[in-house]
């Protein structure tokens, strides 16, 4: 399988349209576009009975002593754990684009409705629901795609792993509340094919500078 981007070109920056914050030099972040970026992909083995999408970035720290602290960076090589930004399962096996904004377009305080979603298509949970829990604000369950907004001291410039995976089932046997590491399990042994893309991104204004 090929997979590609009008959004941004694979190991490219992408644009704040596409990110939950972008960079405020009074603030250190304000609220982006939060659109979920177009994606395209094409040989497509035989069989396939649907596709799933997963957004993950994989530079999150592992520890939160640092991050968005005045006066401090999270270093560059403090170990670092997964957070999904899109979970996206049962695209049928005919669908071979996804429009920008098409899966998610502005930000939504308390997050997004789900898991049932355009096309017949049902969404998971992403990582903002865990971080959103104790804010007052913010906290509920963040279905769908909500993009990139790392720490604003990172000295790390974070990926964004974009991957479809063709399956050959037509609907993912997961049911209930789900995120990116129970499809992950769901899927073995039923993966086909899959292609990936990355996207960076970063709103550390000392590495903008670069």
């Amino acid at each position: 399988m090929k997979l590609h981007s009008k959004s941004f070109p694979d190991q490219g920056i992408m644009p704040e349209r596409n990110a939950f914050g972008r960079i405020d030099p009074q603030s250190h972040i304000a609220l982006a576009g939060n659109n979920n970026p177009h994606l395209a992909w094409s040989d497509v083995p035989e069989g396939v009975g649907s596709f799933v999408v997963l957004a993950v970035d994989p530079d999150v720290p592992s520890r939160p002593d640092d991050v968005n602290q005045p006066g401090r960076e999270v270093p560059a090589d403090l170990p670092r754990t997964d957070f999904y930004h899109w979970v996206l399962v049962d695209i049928a096996p005919d669908v071979r684009t996804l429009a920008e904004g098409s899966y998610g377009a502005g930000i939504t305080p308390r997050g997004k409705a789900g898991p049932l979603a355009l096309d017949n298509t049902r969404q998971g949970l992403n990582g903002y629901t865990q971080w959103f829990a104790a804010d007052r604000d913010m906290n509920g369950d963040y279905f769908g795609y909500d993009g990139p907004c790392p720490p604003w001291n990172d000295a790390l410039v974070h990926r964004y792993v974009f991957t479809v995976y063709a399956l050959d089932i037509a609907e993912l046997p997961i049911s209930g509340r789900f995120g990116g590491a129970e499809v992950l399990a769901a899927m073995q042994g039923h993966i086909l094919d899959q292609a990936s893309i990355t996207g960076t991104y970063t709103l550390n204004p000392r590495l903008h500078a670069l």
